[in-house]
């Protein structure tokens, strides 16, 4: 495994983050894209004389920067979950029992059909998320769809930033 990392590359790496999330990392680069401008644009109207208006456009540019590490991270936590998910169905095959517990986000649905498509088993999986009624449309997780202030709960942030086997209580 080491030396095909070795063979990949730089490039090869960065692209297999973005193709595990590539909903976050989008966000996450439209997000920071955002918050440069409107903080630059905030520091020239500060520099106008306006500090009430520059004021404003850097609290909105601070906000996009919070929304691009929150977008970010959870790229990095799909891209966690692709390597768990791609060493299980090689290791085990396909099986539903593995793709189920992924199909309540487009995220994880993402990272979980990269490592079936780099294990041969890209089709099985898209015909079993296919079959749960999932569609390239469907873009919010589940839980937000059904209450949209589900962002701030813990186990919605617990689920996102900390994917992996649920200890047991």
């Amino acid at each position: 495994m080491r030396r095909e990392e070795e063979r990949v590359g730089v490039v090869g790496r960065g692209a297999r983050y973005v193709k595990a999330a590539p909903w976050p990392y989008v966000t996450g680069a439209l997000a920071l894209l955002a918050a440069f401008v409107l903080k630059g644009a905030g520091a020239a109207q500060w520099a106008s004389g306006d500090a009430s208006g520059g004021a404003v456009l850097c609290w909105w540019g601070g906000g996009w920067l919070v929304v691009a590490f929150f977008a970010l991270a959870d790229g990095v936590s799909r891209h966690r979950e692709y390597r768990r998910i791609k060493a299980m169905l090689l290791k085990y095959g396909f099986s539903e029992r593995i793709l189920r517990p992924l199909a309540r986000s487009r995220c994880q649905r993402d990272a979980a059909l990269h490592a079936a498509r780099e294990t041969g088993h890209l089709d099985r999986a898209r015909a079993y998320f296919h079959g749960l009624g999932y569609r390239w449309y469907h873009i919010l997780p589940d839980m937000v769809v059904r209450n949209p202030l589900a962002f701030a709960s813990p186990a919605f942030l617990r689920t996102s930033f900390l994917p992996g086997k649920k200890q047991q209580v």
